[in-house]
């Protein structure tokens, strides 16, 4: 007797949905964002740079910010994040292999791939926070009533693309070398080649790196900065991208079209913007520092106040009042004609040599014409006040420069007397920071020079009351302001003692 048996039919094999992988990554990702952003390297980072950035806000630029500065000036900060974030995301990588967890996580629908992109997608997560503190720093220069000028979205965009950069680095670095120390000493590495890269002088290499920090002494016209901004955050993205596809490739991904199509895209942008950064500073813009710094009166626009013109680049043109407050504040304490003499405030600036400029500008020699540069706040304001009571007591800059006498005096008084505390401002202006003995005063053109005589006579005359020395001056001006006017003379009109220092000249 034979028994039929009827064949069990086999369990059909389970496919995953795209959807459900998709889900299963966007799920990962979220558990993986919210461990890095809350690790302690990460919090402790993102401190620091937070604290950091608002204590310098506060009183950056001295409360009259450049954008065009401003921009450059947020770009370091987020390397301390990433280099915290490619820490952190490399620790995560190897979570399943230091618990010994890899071989369960095989057996899961989310392939080993999968679980790389949810890592990146943490990594982007910290990416976006350090764009919004970014976006916050400019802001926050951006809103200061002083501000003037115009900023750069790519360099904006170094910022949160060094953070990613970097992350995505320690994601790749987990998938080459599972060694727990490797990330630690890649974070030597890179710092011993920011010293030697970084800082080596003006070759295309330090375009190699996150951030290419600039800073000068001049800050200048926005279309004058000459720096390949865009073409860097073009070549930041492209590499960060490069490493994220790499970084999918070796988890077995590598027979993955759109992984294959976006290592070859991500090359491609990396390597055109590395090319586009290495380029020289284009001719245009060369041509036009060189307009900007020969004859800047042909893109000036001017605005008469009172008596006075102001000429200044059309980003500073908003500008214009703060200067004119401190022209006023000058003409009050004159005599004479000097209070409706006209005046010609020309915005001055050495472009030629780019952001490494530092060069001083020859003295006007029209008269009643003032120099003002292009920054302002801090010692730039009574700087300024000492050009303009030099003009309106010798009648131009270059007079003023070579004077040697005792009216300089009288154009130290006029510029400090109405400050809010002369005597710091004198220190302010002076070479060795001193309100005693000899020195010279810094000026945007050639500086003046102030013997130890007129030092002590210029401490008596503010020693009195505001009203009383403005009264003497005004009384003696023709006296006062009169060429080679000794310092013993103008003393004895001042109704002053005779000074016991000394009274020569630098």
């Amino acid at each position: 007797m034979t028994t039929a048996t009827t064949p069990v039919p086999a369990p059909a094999p389970v496919k995953s949905q795209p959807g459900a992988s998709r889900a299963a990554v966007l799920a990962l990702a979220r558990f993986e964002t919210r461990k890095l952003l809350t690790r302690v390297p990460v919090l402790v980072a993102f401190a620091v740079y937070v604290a950091w950035t608002v204590w310098r806000t506060r009183v950056s630029f001295d409360g009259f910010p450049a954008l065009q500065d401003a921009d450059r000036a947020t770009q370091d900060g987020p390397l301390l994040v990433g280099l915290a974030v490619l820490l952190s995301a490399n620790h995560a990588m190897l979570r399943s292999r230091r618990q010994d967890t890899e071989r369960h996580l095989d057996v899961l629908v989310l392939p080993r791939w999968g679980r790389t992109v949810a890592h990146l997608l943490s990594v982007g997560a910290a990416a976006l926070v350090t764009a919004l503190c970014v976006g916050g720093q400019f802001a926050w220069e951006a809103l200061k009533p002083g501000a003037v000028g115009n900023g750069s979205p790519g360099e904006l965009l170094v910022g949160p693309l060094s953070v990613l950069l970097l992350g995505a680095f320690g994601v790749l670095l987990a998938r080459l070398v599972t060694a727990p120390f490797a990330a630690p000493l890649l974070i030597v590495l890179m710092l011993v080649l920011a010293t030697l890269l970084g800082f080596s002088g003006e070759g295309w290499t330090r375009w190699l790196m996150p951030s290419v920090g600039t800073y000068s002494v001049v800050t200048l016209p926005s279309d004058l900065i000459g720096r390949p901004a865009a073409w860097h955050a073009l070549y930041l993205g492209g590499l960060a991208l490069t490493l994220m596809a790499a970084a999918v490739l070796l988890s077995g991904g590598a027979r993955l079209r759109t992984a294959q199509a976006a290592v070859a895209g991500a090359v491609a942008l990396a390597l055109v913007g590395a090319v586009g950064q290495s380029r020289d500073v284009p001719e245009s813009v060369t041509e036009a520092r060189v307009r900007a710094s020969v004859s800047p009166e042909r893109l000036h626009t001017c605005v008469e106040r009172d008596a006075t013109t102001y000429c200044a680049f059309p980003e500073w043109e908003p500008r214009t009042g703060d200067w004119a407050r401190i022209v006023d504040d000058v003409r009050a304490l004159a005599g004479g004609d000097a209070q409706d003499r006209p005046l010609a405030v020309r915005q001055r600036v050495e472009a030629r040599y780019g952001l490494d400029a530092d060069a001083t500008l020859s003295p006007l020699t029209r008269p009643g014409e003032v120099t003002v540069g292009t920054a302002w706040g801090g010692n730039r304001v009574p700087e300024f006040a000492v050009a303009v009571a030099g003009v309106l007591v010798t009648g131009s800059e270059a007079t003023a420069g070579e004077m040697c006498d005792g009216r300089m005096v009288t154009v130290m008084w006029l510029a400090l007397a109405d400050r809010p505390d002369p005597l710091a401002d004198l220190r302010r202006v002076r070479l060795d920071d001193s309100d005693t003995g000899s020195a010279l005063v810094i000026s945007q053109t050639e500086p003046l020079q102030m013997t130890s005589a007129q030092t002590e006579l210029l401490r008596e005359l503010l020693e009195l009351p505001r009203e009383k020395a403005a009264a003497k001056v005004k009384a003696g001006w023709a006296e006062l302001t009169a060429p080679k006017v000794t310092t013993d003379h103008v003393a004895r009109v001042l109704g002053l003692e005779k000074p016991e220092g000394e009274n020569e000249c630098l």
